[in-house]
């Protein structure tokens, strides 16, 4: 599933600070990433940490993050945040965007180039989250996934790894659909030996999205509920009159609100 970004740009009407764009090749994908960040964000010389919440499909969805964020921030209903969009300097339609390999976890039939999810994890633990952490004061053990569709796909994946990269994950209409709900296997397998997951999840989806996405998304949930982890914390939302296309601003604000909100 391609999302058309033209539709998605149109969703998005608020405006954020400035922003910069910091290149970082990863030698495990063969991509260098384009890591968009707010000009204002803290370097790592200057005091304390703060959490780290890394957005998906940063060419497209950075800036309503960001947009939410500001706006959070600005009615003091979360606490201090550096978020960073994890791009391609490629939008979703272009052949230089890598979203179909980085995100899926398994090679599906008929799509080639497929299943990289694996590769692309490690690229974010070891050259993507070491970069930020080299220029930016971040805390290590507060980091955050944040996506939309394929974007949640994979933040489903890395949340759940047995290697915890993140303690706190962010996602809207994950792509549960993906090489017929691969996914779910997936989750079970790693988490068949795990009683405790200490963490919070945010997981939404708008409620004109198509029936699948919507009743995939709670096949999810059920399989969470039936088989809970200790210190794990899940909120679940549905949005009214929003589909796949303009839900984005709502899971972005209600998320970081329930993922980080104060009080």
């Amino acid at each position: 599933m391609r999302e058309a970004s033209s539709v998605l740009q149109r969703a998005f009407d608020m405006k954020t600070s400035s922003t910069q764009t910091i290149a970082v090749p990863s030698p495990l994908t063969g991509t260098t990433y384009q890591l968009h960040l707010p000009t204002n964000a803290p370097r790592a010389s200057e005091g304390p940490t703060v959490p780290l919440v890394l957005v998906m499909d940063g060419d497209d969805q950075f800036e309503p993050a960001l947009a939410a964020y500001e706006k959070l921030r600005a009615a003091g209903q979360v606490e201090p945040l550096l978020l960073a969009g994890i791009g391609y300097g490629a939008s979703y339609s272009s052949p230089l965007n890598r979203r179909m390999r980085d995100y899926t976890p398994t090679a599906m039939p008929g799509e080639a180039g497929t299943g990289g999810a694996e590769v692309f994890r490690r690229a974010l633990r070891d050259e993507i989250i070491p970069a930020l952490e080299g220029r930016f004061a971040v805390a290590r053990d507060e980091r955050c996934i944040a996506g939309h569709s394929l974007g949640s796909l994979f933040g489903l994946y890395a949340f759940f790894h047995p290697e915890r990269l993140f303690f706190r994950a962010l996602l809207s209409a994950p792509s549960i659909w993906y090489d017929d709900r691969s996914i779910l296997k997936i989750g079970q397998e790693s988490s068949r030996d795990r009683r405790a997951l200490p963490g919070r999840l945010f997981l939404c989806v708008g409620a004109d999205d198509s029936p699948s996405m919507i009743s995939d998304l709670e096949l999810f949930e059920k399989s969470l509920a039936a088989r809970p982890c200790e210190g794990l914390v899940v909120v679940s939302r549905r949005f009214a009159g929003r589909d796949h296309y303009n839900v984005l601003p709502d899971a972005f604000h209600a998320g970081l609100r329930a993922l980080y909100g104060k009080g």
